[in-house]
């Protein structure tokens, strides 16, 4: 039986996160304040959280998300050579995926993640019941640049569908999001058939959006908290939890829901060589999630350089859904 490859090309440099990290601590109170990256929101136990997060009543976007993709995963399959190569981006458990494989036929997966650690059990699952496909496992942090190793498969391997499912787009801005796409559409390839499968979230209404993101049970409010733990381990601050609340509000303006700790007084948070004061009420802004009509997301795909893509919703006119999934080719 084939055995997964295993490539790890993103190493964390210590020093380097610690000063990452103490940069957006110690941004300017105006006009944007102090930030951390969403990327941290996922330790150990911030990816547990997560997990239940998903359950949750209010979460709709794994659940519609999930349905869209059982309803019309034969229509999307149509739109896709058998024997491509299936690449995941931030693929985790490798479940979403995994459900497509008898459809979509890949010769090989590439199951995409910050650390090939995260990939090792569940791309060796796969291997058993799925021996015929090649699978690598790829530790890449492609929220910096998209830069595949060359063990993905060779152009004249056939056609490549990058997938990109679970509105995780939504955490760039919508500049970023298209330098992102871009780097997706040189990653596709040359090859006729390639292209890229994709969940977006909808814009909808402002109490569905915000409930998503602050929870009855404060599930949400304990992944976001968790942040605070996380940060203390890597740069050695001294954040109290009990300082700091959960907030989420959706951004009309912006059409994002942003999610912030604010702090409920006045806090002198402290590290080995420096410090930051924190008024009562001033806010670390933690994550955003941008919300998209599907007119507004097909044309940022066609500026990438993507054909105009195939929508499916959970609604029978794609304007009035609550989730879509995209299929974008290359024209090539």
């Amino acid at each position: 039986m084939k055995s997964p490859e295993f490539i790890q090309l993103h190493h964390d440099s210590t020093e380097e996160v610690r000063q990452e990290l103490l940069k957006g601590l110690t941004a300017n109170p105006l006009p944007g304040g102090a930030e951390v990256s969403p990327k941290f929101l996922y330790d150990a136990l911030g990816s547990r959280l997560f997990e239940a997060i998903t359950e949750l009543p209010e979460y709709y976007p794994t659940r519609v998300e999930a349905a869209i993709f059982s309803t019309h995963a034969q229509a999307m399959a149509s739109h896709i050579p058998k024997g491509a190569t299936l690449i995941d981006l931030g693929a985790g458990n490798c479940g979403k995926a995994a459900k497509l494989f008898v459809h979509l036929a890949p010769a090989r997966y590439v199951a995409v993640d910050i650390s090939v650690d995260f990939l090792r059990d569940a791309l060796a699952s796969l291997q058993r019941q799925y021996p015929a496909i090649d699978m690598v496992g790829v530790g890449l942090d492609f929220s910096h640049t998209l830069d595949l190793p060359a063990q993905v498969g060779a152009a004249d391997d056939g056609a490549r569908v990058l997938f990109y499912p679970g509105s995780s787009i939504g955490n760039f801005t919508p500049e970023q999001a298209l330098v992102f796409l871009r780097q997706v559409r040189n990653a596709c390839g040359p090859v006729a058939g390639s292209g890229l499968l994709i969940g977006v979230d909808l814009v909808k209404g402002i109490d569905e959006l915000e409930a998503a993101y602050d929870d009855a049970l404060g599930v949400t409010a304990a992944f976001n908290r968790n942040l605070l733990s996380n940060v203390n381990r890597m740069v050695g601050s001294d954040l109290r939890l009990a300082d700091w609340a959960h907030r989420a509000l959706f951004n009309t303006a912006e059409s994002r829901i942003e999610m912030h700790l604010e702090a409920l007084r006045d806090v002198l948070v402290q590290w080995p060589g420096g410090s930051r004061a924190f008024s009562q009420g001033e806010r670390i802004h933690t994550e955003n999630s941008y919300k998209w009509t599907v007119a507004g997301f097909s044309q940022l795909l066609c500026e990438a350089g993507f054909t105009q893509p195939t929508v499916w919703t959970d609604a029978q006119t794609p304007e009035h859904g609550r989730f879509a999934v995209l299929w974008a080719g290359t024209n090539a």
